[in-house]
């Protein structure tokens, strides 16, 4: 485990096909967490959107976790991993740039955002479970930690240097050229990923293969049988429920309560992508030194309760400014050793023919009440002063990490869990060595 985190593990980086995956999955990030912040800044200032109209904008582009994770993640287990991420990104930057181009001839409304965030939302989803599932069969088990590390560093901080990007392109450039510059992303990482040269053979096909029902049924038994992988899930979905709404009355109390703007808000969120990369780098020590379980309650603790400050905030922008890119620094850095620390542990310890199944479950339970989470957010927002609906959203999210400390997932030592055998189902996909003890993406934002 000690040398996990190493910025520059021997062959990894000298792997061409890793570095175009990285740098594809990369701009793929950027590009999605922008536009989960230049969307809503359209609609804000723009189109006057109220709170309302605001957490529905959101729960809409979070509604397809929970429609079609668990169908995903059975889909792309019998499918080549590049071409879901090369057709998800495809569809995505023409998403965009349909919606650039309502702009520019004068159409965009908050119906041509709805399809918009709805379209970029369901693409998401096949992508995100799909580079999930790729890097084993990439780079192989022996290479798993480095890789996950690697993949792992660049999407935490594009999940928040994204969104201070998305608010600057939206402050410094027109609405039509923001919703363009989005689609760039996307653009930019078909072109990388489509250039993987190494044959990915294709998941195995029977006859007559198993109903998706079955095969998701799988999944779902995977991870609910284990304790931890159980915890993980409640774990994931009371912090992103929480997370949704404190997000929706966040941009809203940014905006209108403490009067930044958009190149403010973008500043302030940024602090979070440096407290990222000093997350990556303690996950490679603390975990190791101090044990999994004690490394993600306390981190878990620290990243979501420095948030209960930012309700605490007056002033003008030179005293509230500093004051949110300390809080974002601070929650980037624990949130990513969070994240880093359960992403490792849960790609660890499941087999090859489950990978797609078990991050679309992790996904499925941690993200599928973010749309809900969305509209209480604006639905406080509009009953209770923006100050009061912060502070108790904000406070929903200390849930979770004690969800955490309650539970076997506290326990974990100084090592890696071991893999039990897991016994496929009649689709041979998911042989191997399965799950014991072990975690997933989700917890964090």
């Amino acid at each position: 485990m000690s040398d996990a985190g190493r910025s520059d593990p021997p062959g990894l980086w000298r792997d061409a096909d890793f570095r175009r995956l990285w740098a594809g999955q990369t701009a793929s990030q950027l590009g999605e967490h922008a536009s989960l912040v230049i969307l809503p800044l359209i609609a804000v200032p723009t189109l006057d959107a109220d709170a309302g109209r605001l957490g529905c904008l959101r729960a809409v582009g979070q509604l397809p976790i929970l429609l079609f994770s668990l169908l995903v993640g059975a889909w792309v287990d019998r499918w080549r991993t590049r071409t879901v991420m090369v057709l998800a990104d495809l569809g995505r930057a023409v998403a965009l740039g349909a919606v650039a181009v309502a702009g520019l001839l004068g159409l965009l409304g908050l119906p041509v955002l709805f399809v918009g965030a709805f379209a970029v939302g369901t693409l998401s989803v096949f992508f995100d479970v799909a580079y999930q599932a790729s890097l084993v069969r990439l780079v192989g088990r022996d290479r798993l930690v480095r890789g996950n590390s690697a993949l792992e560093g660049s999407r935490s901080a594009a999940q928040t240097g994204g969104p201070a990007l998305g608010g600057m392109l939206v402050s410094l450039l027109s609405a039509p050229v923001a919703a363009a510059s989005g689609a760039l992303f996307f653009a930019l990482s078909f072109l990388s990923i489509q250039r993987i040269r190494r044959h990915e053979p294709a998941p195995q096909h029977l006859a007559r293969p198993p109903r998706v029902r079955r095969r998701i049924g799988e999944g779902l038994r995977f991870v609910v049988g284990d304790p931890v992988l159980r915890t993980v899930g409640l774990a994931s979905a009371a912090f992103q429920f929480s997370f949704a709404a404190m997000m929706t009355v966040h941009l809203l109390f940014l905006t209108r309560e403490l009067h930044l703007s958009g190149t403010a808000v973008g500043v302030a969120l940024a602090a979070t992508g440096p407290g990222a990369l000093l997350g990556s780098l303690l996950a490679a020590r603390l975990p190791a030194r101090f044990g999994h379980g004690a490394v993600l309650v306390s981190a878990a603790v620290l990243g979501d309760g420095v948030l209960l400050c930012v309700p605490a905030l007056h002033g003008p922008a030179t005293v509230t400014v500093p004051s949110l890119i300390a809080v974002n620094l601070v929650f980037g850095a624990f949130g990513q050793l969070v994240n880093v620390t359960v992403m490792a542990v849960r790609q660890a310890v499941t087999p090859d023919g489950m990978q797609g199944r078990v991050a679309a479950t992790i996904t499925f339970a941690g993200m599928g009440l973010t749309p809900v989470g969305s509209l209480l957010g604006g639905l406080l927002a509009q009953e209770w002063a923006p100050r009061t609906a912060l502070l108790v959203t904000a406070a929903g999210l200390m849930v979770s990490p004690a969800l955490m400390a309650l539970s076997p997932l506290a326990r974990l030592g100084r090592t890696l869990p071991a893999p039990h055998t897991h016994r496929s189902g009649p689709d041979g996909g998911g042989g191997g060595d399965g799950g014991g003890d072990g975690g997933s993406v989700g917890v964090r934002p």
